[in-house]
């Protein structure tokens, strides 16, 4: 058995609240097409995280059925199996599940119940092919290990003839390298290798965006072949960089199996990226001390690669102008865009001694552009005010909000006691 393993597509990201990422996604479809063709997998799987959110705009739909009809076209014998993952709306994967099967693609969107009986749902979950079975698990909250075990228990039922078998998810696995992800240590759900249950040859996971292979670090960037016997636990990694701290390279995984519990050999296939991710200056140990030796930087580095994402890496000695984001918009407007700025600026170094650091934001633009609760951005800038009392600041709005409740309650019962007369005036005039 032969797939092609990919992930967390992210279809539709708009990076920096200000690129569409379209054409790089039409880039990487057009290298998916090319290894399907190549490769001839029995099925491609892609594992979680399609879209970047559960409300996909129309082109982003449009993007979507497009390019996954285009690669049925190209290899009508391939199978396609596309699971949700947690940035999916899992509600409108599986609604579009039954059209998608006449063309060998598999849309599973909702996870088992918790509370579901013995009654055949597992196969809901199992497709079947010539050479081996595929369980596509769609990203689930909290232990499923009893659920998991049951559709392995199911397929293990209907192997006679040991096929291999490979099983679909999207979680973040105990032991997995993080690195790229804007994770707060702590924060992390994550779930140990053995509540994902026993009786698969190969786990295909999304929701980490670093291509590896659990328990063996130091294979991460060997492009292989590599064979280990089964079972074997992997991350494809995802289709694109999705941010500027995912700097390593990104792949696909070309995976065969020759039967169950038996050996399996595995190669990435390296994503060429359209546009790349960079700091700026290059030199590792170097930040910038002014902006006029930045802005020429940027301007030198349109004219030479001409493509790409940039932030930059600043010292906290330099004085910046206010509208200095906006001095490198308008240069980047005028080499067509291409190049795409990160406004997250990495600041180096330390505040000279006995000056305040007030001069420095507490937080970048983009985050300030996120903020919806006022204390988030009072307490980030607490500091420039040393006499502030923050308990009395948030006793003050939660006054603040229980009056605003109490005066939307009021309303609503004024708007009801309205209608009722005004139903009660309509009646008696008929």
């Amino acid at each position: 058995m032969k797939i092609i393993h990919t992930a967390d597509l992210h279809i539709g990201q708009i990076l920096y609240q200000n690129y569409d990422r379209c054409d790089e996604h039409l880039h990487f479809f057009g290298q998916l097409t090319h290894w399907c063709k190549e490769e001839k997998p029995d099925a491609l799987l892609v594992s979680g995280d399609v879209f970047d959110i559960q409300q996909p705009s129309t082109a982003t739909k449009k993007l979507f059925n497009e390019q996954f009809v285009k690669l049925q076209k190209a290899m009508p014998d391939m199978h396609i199996v596309i699971t949700a993952g947690n940035h999916d709306s899992a509600s409108r994967i599986q609604a579009d599940r039954a059209v998608w099967t006449f063309s060998n693609t598999h849309l599973i969107g909702v996870a088992p119940s918790l509370t579901a009986d013995d009654n055949g749902w597992q196969d809901d979950y199992i497709i079947e092919l010539a050479n081996g079975f595929i369980i596509a698990m769609p990203y689930m909250l909290g232990d499923r290990t009893q659920q998991l075990q049951s559709v392995l228990d199911r397929v293990a039922q209907r192997n006679a003839d040991g096929k291999p078998v490979v099983m679909m998810g999207h979680l973040a696995v105990t032991g997995t390298d993080v690195t790229g992800h804007d994770f707060e240590i702590g924060t992390l759900k994550t779930q140990d290798i053995a509540n994902l249950g026993t009786g698969y040859d190969y786990l295909a996971l999304g929701h980490i965006h670093k291509p590896q292979t659990l328990g063996h670090p130091d294979d991460n960037m060997n492009y292989g072949p590599i064979t280990y016997p089964s079972p074997v636990v992997r991350y494809s990694g995802s289709a694109l960089h999705v941010s500027c701290d995912e700097a390593y390279p990104h792949s696909v995984s070309v995976v065969e199996i020759d039967r169950h519990c038996g050996q399996v050999t595995l190669k990435q296939l390296r994503i060429d990226e359209l546009r790349h991710f960079h700091t700026l200056p290059m030199a590792h140990d170097e930040a910038y001390t002014d902006e006029s030796s930045a802005l020429a930087d940027i301007g030198t580095f349109c004219n030479t690669v001409g493509r790409g994402y940039i932030r930059l890496k600043v010292h906290y000695s330099t004085d910046l102008s206010v509208n200095f984001d906006q001095k490198i918009y308008d240069l980047l407007e005028t080499y067509g865009n291409e190049v795409r700025y990160n406004p997250k600026t990495i600041w180096v170094g330390e505040p000279e001694a006995n000056e305040s650091d007030t001069g420095k934001p507490a937080f970048e633009v983009a985050e300030l552009q996120q903020m919806t609760d006022p204390l988030e951005f009072i307490e980030k800038t607490q500091s420039q005010y040393p006499k502030l009392d923050m308990q009395t600041l948030r006793d003050a709005f939660k006054e603040i909000e229980a009056e605003v409740k109490r005066l939307k309650e009021e309303d609503l019962a004024k708007k009801t006691k309205d209608n009722q007369h005004e139903e009660i005036s309509l009646l008696e005039q008929n």
